[in-house]
């Protein structure tokens, strides 16, 4: 389960940022994920759960913006809505696809007290 991994990694991320400027706690945490990034949103989620227990984003307020996956066919141009990493175009099916968005996870922006 690597979710957990992810999990444990934003915290540190988030703690590093806060202790470096004398912070007390987290009192928001801004995520973007794609729905291409091969995370299991509701895992994430649990995981998150449990890595914040006893850290200084404990308390803090978890906004997750979740990015819908989005291509470009590189044989006809058509830009598409993707559900999956390796969808076919639907306008010529070819599979020579560029993911425009959808493969983000980030951490957009942390609110320290």
């Amino acid at each position: 389960m690597h979710e957990m991994s992810l999990a444990q990694s934003i915290v540190e991320l988030a703690e590093e940022q806060a202790r470096a400027r004398h912070s007390e706690a987290v009192e928001e945490l801004e995520l973007e994920i794609g729905r291409l990034a091969g995370v299991e949103l509701q895992t994430l989620d649990f995981a998150l759960e449990s890595a914040v227990k006893g850290s200084l984003l404990e308390h803090a307020r978890i906004v997750r913006h979740i990015i819908d996956g989005e291509g470009q066919c590189t044989d006809c141009g058509n830009v598409f809505p993707m559900d999956a990493l390796f969808a076919s175009c639907p306008s010529c099916g070819s599979y020579c696809v560029k993911i425009l968005k959808g493969k983000e996870l980030r951490v957009k922006s942390i609110v320290i007290k």
